[in-house]
């Protein structure tokens, strides 16, 4: 931006209405779940599967930023990608601290596939955590040849993660109880 001109307002920036967007589609669905009578134990899961899915959007949009070469709005989508899924880790390992580890209820073919996308998206959240913070430290040291090198792993293992982690939520609370 040169120095005489006028900085943009806030909702004259794509990061801003990102953020806008995803905040319109979380609330009135976490308004819907505070209402729903359901106990925390049920709406906390949805919490962090929304907060997973908000990990994902940012992810995606970060991913097309860097592609048109749009670094300001890619470092902003990735900051906020990480900031989400701190979040939800966070917020997964109170649950799994409170609540323990729960069990799929349904059986054969979908139990499989639940089983099998489950496991792939343990293995690699737990891989994605190193890769992640590695290739933020090295962006916010500038280091870009390292951290391109980098990211060509750990973007996709992150996004796998994150979309998987809403597969497995409605799974695991939606799909598995309705075929019981």
């Amino acid at each position: 931006m040169r120095a005489d001109a006028a900085p943009r307002p806030l909702f004259g920036q794509p990061f801003a209405w990102l953020v806008l967007a995803v905040v319109l589609a979380m609330v009135p669905l976490a308004g819907w779940l505070l209402q729903s009578g359901w106990a925390w134990t049920r709406i906390h899961p949805a919490v962090n599967a929304m907060l997973n899915g908000a990990a994902t959007i940012f992810l995606v949009a970060g991913g097309i930023a860097i592609r048109k070469r749009k670094l300001a709005f890619h470092r902003l989508c990735m900051l906020a990608a990480f900031t989400a899924s701190t979040v939800f880790l966070t917020s997964y390992l109170v649950r799994f601290a409170t609540t323990g580890a729960h069990r799929y209820a349904g059986s054969g073919g979908d139990k499989s596939f639940y089983l099998v996308l489950l496991g792939t998206h343990t293995v690699l959240a737990a891989a994605a955590v190193p890769l992640i913070l590695r290739a933020l430290w090295l962006a916010w040291h500038d280091r870009r040849p390292q951290h391109r090198r980098i990211a060509r792993w750990a973007y996709p293992i992150w996004l796998y993660v994150s979309v998987t982690g809403v597969a497995v939520y409605v799974l695991l609370y939606h799909v598995g109880p309705s075929l019981t």
